[in-house]
C-alpha cells in the first residue's frame, strides 16, 4: 500500500471509531437519565399508594396528592391512573383507588 492510502485508511478508521464512541456516549447518557426518571416515578407511585391505601381516608384531594409527591397536576393524574386510581364522579378533585372505591353500577 502506498503511504497516501495508508493515511486515508487511518483517517477513515478514526472517523468511524469517533462516531461510534459519540453514539455510545449519547446512548449511555439517555439510558441513565431514563433510569433516574423511572426511579423517581416509582417513588412517587409508592407514596400515592401509601396515601390511597390509608384506611383513615376513603378519598384524597388532588392538591394534597400533588403536594406530597411534589408533582404538577398532569403528572399526578397520570401516575394516579397508572396505579389504578380514579377521580370522583361528582366533579370534586378527589381520588381513590378503584379497588377501594369501584365505579357504581348502573341499574
Amino acid at each position: 500500500m502506498s503511504e497516501n492510502v495508508w493515511i486515508a485508511f487511518i483517517g477513515f478508521s478514526g472517523a468511524i471509531i469517533g462516531s461510534l464512541a459519540t453514539l455510545a456516549g449519547t446512548w449511555l447518557s439517555h439510558y441513565l437519565q431514563q433510569q433516574a426518571a423511572a426511579e423517581k416515578e416509582r417513588a412517587r407511585k409508592d407514596l400515592l399508594l401509601a396515601l390511597l391505601n390509608d384506611d383513615a381516608h376513603d378519598w384524597r384531594e388532588l392538591e394534597t396528592l400533588q403536594h406530597v409527591i411534589g408533582a404538577d397536576e398532569a403528572t399526578t393524574k397520570r401516575l394516579l391512573i397508572d396505579i389504578g386510581a380514579r377521580a370522583s364522579e361528582n366533579g370534586k378533585p378527589i381520588w381513590a383507588l378503584i379497588s377501594k372505591q369501584p365505579l357504581p353500577r348502573k341499574r
